[in-house]
């Protein structure tokens, strides 16, 4: 694993420090993990054709994605 350095507004910082009991390096990693989910499926081949479609004719796009 790599360490990763981040730079926060001091407001977020400030709320942060009340909540002691959370970890917060799991609160980042879960959302950076999560957006990255979200960049593989936009770059899904037929997630791609699904959504020119629905734009295009109007089909399905959720249908077609769940071929």
């Amino acid at each position: 694993m790599v360490n990763m350095t981040l730079a926060i507004p001091k407001e977020l910082h400030a709320v942060m420090k009340t909540h002691p009991e959370i970890k917060w390096t799991h609160v980042a990693r879960a959302a950076l993990e999560e957006k990255a989910e979200f960049l593989k499926k936009e770059q899904d081949p037929w997630r791609t054709y699904a959504m020119k479609r629905w734009i295009e004719e109007g089909e399905d796009a959720e249908k077609l994605i769940k071929l």
